[in-house]
């Protein structure tokens, strides 16, 4: 679940999995803090995933490269990106000055589950 560790130790883990969890057998991801990203394609990535389903407003697709950048940019403005994009992390999430697929995937892990309302889950008792 999202918010269960900190970033910091989302980098080290898939930068090196077993500093942080000496038994894991994943492999080490250290290469995502060297993939630079520029948003570019964003709005193109959005709509495909909205073709398939994905829920993404009007609003959302308008504001989707400011959001990208607003998102690991503490000093870009962040203006409605909260609104539309509840309990959204705004920061640096890898520490470094650019913006990376690091920021990405760790922005992604800290969202996880934070956006569902378990509320109306119904467990199978068969599982």
């Amino acid at each position: 679940m999202g918010g269960r560790y900190s970033d910091a130790w989302h980098v080290d883990h898939l930068t090196d999995p077993q500093s942080v969890v000496p038994e894991s057998v994943m492999p080490p991801y250290g290469f995502l803090l060297d993939r630079r990203l520029d948003g570019e394609w964003i709005g193109d990535s959005m709509q495909a995933h909205r073709m398939v389903g994905v829920p993404y407003t009007d609003d959302m697709m308008a504001s989707a490269r400011s959001d990208f950048r607003a998102q690991a940019d503490p000093m870009a403005d962040p203006a409605g990106l909260e609104d539309r994009y509840p309990g959204v992390g705004i920061r640096n999430f890898d520490g470094q000055p650019t913006l990376t697929e690091m920021d990405a995937l760790v922005a992604y892990l800290q969202v996880l589950g934070t956006m569902v309302d378990f509320s109306t889950y119904i467990p199978d008792p068969n599982r």
